[in-house]
């Protein structure tokens, strides 16, 4: 009981700094701290560990040449701090599975979860570092070059980080977990990797898009060019949020299910 207080307490911490140096607004610290809370009833240290990689990780990436970012504030609908619901959508799954992992003991949770955080890894380093790439990224649904920070875009750079971002992840899980295999490791990385590329297909098919209609760009704003946006295409209730959450839940849910079997 102590041990989970601190690690409770650990997590409130990360939530107060991450808000100080605003990586986090309010409602994104209050976020931070109840998925904390899961994850350390789940699995205590380890899963907090895992979480601080991600956290720790994608917010400096967010931060790196922040300069060569400036055209992505006209394209996504939300800056650099994460709120409630980007909290959620990319660690409701990983808090769930904690919960279930402390109420069952069962590997399929562990795998989930660490799924969930190695899908979550793979997008954020994706996109932050993606955003980098000297060239513009190839729209998936035209096969063109769009701007940057257009969803459903992919770059060489973009493609390559969201790998090693899987693969961090999976590694470290494999150091503190020993009954995560060397095969489950490879399955892990497999699966964070694929949740990069399930968010790109939704991210290009289904996800809502803007127009505004004083400069013409296609925008994830409601507002832009302080004239409200019209809608364009996609989904009206499928925001970035919404495909963010979609992604790590279908890859590391039918990931988990698959890797389970094979384990018979």
């Amino acid at each position: 009981m102590a041990n989970l207080l601190l690690q409770i307490i650990a997590s409130i911490v990360v939530a107060i700094l991450g808000y100080k140096f605003k990586s986090l607004t309010l409602s994104g610290a209050v976020g931070t701290i109840l998925v904390g809370s899961a994850v350390s009833i789940g699995f205590g240290y380890r899963g907090l560990l895992l979480l601080g990689v991600f956290f720790a990780s994608s917010s400096l990436w967010s931060k790196i040449k922040v300069r060569n970012k400036t055209n992505l504030k006209n394209k996504v609908a939300k800056g650099e701090q994460r709120d409630i619901v980007q909290v959620f959508a990319n660690g409701s799954v990983a808090g769930v599975t904690s919960l279930m992992f402390a109420i069952t003991d069962s590997l399929f949770w562990l795998i989930f979860f660490v799924g969930s955080i190695a899908a979550a890894n793979a997008d954020t380093w994706a996109s932050e570092i993606g955003t980098l790439s000297k060239k513009k990224p190839i729209l998936l649904t035209k096969w063109k070059r769009v701007d940057t920070g257009t969803s459903g875009a992919v770059s060489v750079l973009g493609t390559f980080a969201g790998f090693f971002g899987s693969l961090l992840i999976s590694f470290i899980s494999f150091l503190v977990w020993p009954e995560l295999s060397f095969f489950l490791f490879l399955g892990l990385t497999l699966i964070g990797f694929c949740g990069n590329l399930i968010d790109t297909i939704l991210g290009a098919s289904i996800q809502v898009v803007y127009k505004c209609p004083v400069c013409g760009m296609e925008t994830e704003k409601k507002f832009h060019c302080e004239k409200e946006t019209t809608y364009f295409k996609g989904l009206r209730i499928c925001d970035n949020d919404v495909v963010n959450f979609l992604s790590i839940l279908l890859a590391s849910g039918f990931g988990t299910y698959f890797f389970f079997l094979l384990l018979g």
